[in-house]
């Protein structure tokens, strides 16, 4: 059979024309390495997201918490946890009430740059007061295994919560003792909280400052992801501190708490 002869003109054209195109200084990239860069930048944005909006890292640097935090403890922190709820969000995220016994992260009341945990011990409408470092909460003497206590600490105000300051108090104490003491009690007001340090006779606590603000409220410490051992000065205002890193430098792995890695933070039921 013969063969078809070939159109040499049309091949002349198209090679004609394909040669007077222009080719580009800078290849396209191809569709891979678009879904690539995509990929990524989605990452990014919810890692970013996330750990400004859902969760944060705090680290402790006083030992108002003893034993419970350390101080050097590095926790996640959930902000989700006590966000308030939207009308649809309400019933879709895992929003909750803050409860007797919760550890939480806030906003110091006096300086709200800085971030406190401690314990909630009283709720809105909570009646309390203190018998011999011993707390009663709504007429009911209340266990509390996880507190701390020093001998050597005497003074009848925080040993006999409320009474007349025998110690120096922040106005806040001072206005909240005036407003909301009924009878030998204190009385929690709507949106507030009164909190506490385990470390009970060496934590500067609702006692000295006053209610915390339901507003002021971060979040929940859920684990601890590193616990270091350094002392107070060198982790205020962050772990960015120049000693705190020399220090790193040089003790990182003989003072790294390694049985604490990756330790949950645990509330304990008070009075429910």
């Amino acid at each position: 059979m013969a063969s078809r002869p070939r159109n040499n003109k049309s091949e002349k054209s198209t090679t004609t024309a394909s040669a007077g195109k222009p080719r580009p200084l800078v290849e396209e990239p191809k569709e891979e390495e678009r879904h690539w860069i995509a990929d990524w930048t989605v990452t990014i944005l919810l890692l970013l997201f996330g750990t400004t909006t859902l969760l944060q890292a705090f680290v402790v640097p006083t030992g108002s918490m003893t034993n419970t935090v350390l101080i050097g403890d590095h926790m996640i922190v959930d902000k989700l946890a006590y966000a308030p709820g939207g009308s649809i969000s309400k019933y879709l995220l895992p929003y909750e009430e803050v409860h007797r016994g919760d550890i939480i992260v806030f906003k110091y009341p006096v300086d709200p740059s800085q971030p406190y945990v401690k314990r909630v011990v009283g709720i809105p409408g909570d009646h309390i007061r203190f018998e011999d470092k011993v707390l009663f909460l709504n007429g009911k003497r209340i266990l509390e295994p996880y507190r701390r206590l020093e001998p050597s600490q005497t003074s009848n105000y925080l040993n006999n919560f409320p009474q007349r300051p025998d110690i120096m108090i922040d106005p806040r104490g001072r206005q909240m003792l005036e407003d909301n003491v009924v009878g030998n009690e204190l009385v929690v007001p709507p949106g507030h909280y009164f909190a506490m340090g385990d470390n009970r006779d060496n934590s500067a606590d609702s006692r000295f400052w006053g209610f915390v603000p339901r507003e002021n409220i971060v979040g929940k410490p859920v684990i601890i992801f590193w616990s270091y051992d350094a002392p107070t000065e060198q982790l205020v205002g962050g772990t960015l501190n120049p000693a705190h890193l020399i220090d790193l430098a040089q003790h990182f792995f003989t003072s790294t708490r390694w049985e604490r890695t990756f330790r949950l933070v645990r509330p304990y039921p008070l009075g429910r």
